[in-house]
């Protein structure tokens, strides 16, 4: 496979051009804006905790991945767009089961490792078609929901904001999953609005692990 081949999957895309999708490109801004507002809180709240920072950090790399995706549209960056995500949820996955859940470091890395790579070749067991890019974002959906599981069982004031991020993140996955079914109808697709609200989703996850689930203790309300 050649990486620098151009890769056109989305409704705004018509032809290879740079600009060819402004809309897509430029929500990816939103990511930027969401580790921003999250280094600020992290710094104000959690004065300045290294971790949340990385989180931040990882925040925004998602943005300029998927700018670069949106914009140059090969192989590569879509690559460089996948890896990015996963990357913030393996990370984002560590440091929930240090901070919250109390686990070791050992078990924390291999569990977050073995999300990173289930996540990351689930979508080879798919059919092929246009749905399996969207098909594979199941093994977070699952990980969310194991999450909201285990906070709801310990009672913890933080699972109805995990509970509400998992709801949104759906939507912004349905919304994904819709993009080439609406081409006809609405030229420009409905990707946009998988960043704009993911941007959402991962800012309101990473404030409430780094800002109030800095330790078990903190888990109750």
């Amino acid at each position: 496979m050649s990486w620098s081949r151009q890769v056109d999957i989305y409704c705004e895309r018509v032809d290879p051009a740079f600009w060819a999708e402004p809309v897509n490109a430029l929500t990816n801004l939103a990511f930027v804006a969401a580790a921003a507002a999250l280094w600020r809180a992290q710094t104000v709240h959690g004065r300045g905790d290294p971790a949340a920072r990385t989180l931040a950090l990882l925040i925004g790399a998602i943005g300029v991945a998927s700018f670069l995706f949106h914009t140059l549209a090969t192989a590569w960056a879509g690559l460089a767009d996948t890896l990015a995500i996963l990357a913030f949820a393996a990370y984002f996955l560590y440091l929930f089961l240090r901070r919250a859940a109390g686990m070791r470091r050992a078990g924390a890395l291999a569990l977050a490792a073995a999300f990173a790579a289930a996540s990351y070749f689930f979508p080879a067991l798919l059919p092929a078609g246009e749905w399996r890019g969207s098909a594979g974002y199941l093994p977070y959906v699952a990980a969310l929901l194991t999450i909201v599981g285990y906070l709801r069982a310990r009672r913890a004031a933080s699972a109805r904001v995990f509970l509400g991020a998992t709801g949104l993140f759906l939507v912004s996955l349905a919304l994904r999953t819709a993009d080439p079914a609406v081409c006809e109808r609405f030229p420009l697709g409905t990707h946009f609005a998988w960043h704009l609200l993911n941007a959402v989703v991962l800012y309101r996850l990473a404030r409430e692990l780094s800002v109030r689930l800095a330790a078990p203790s903190r888990l109750a309300a």
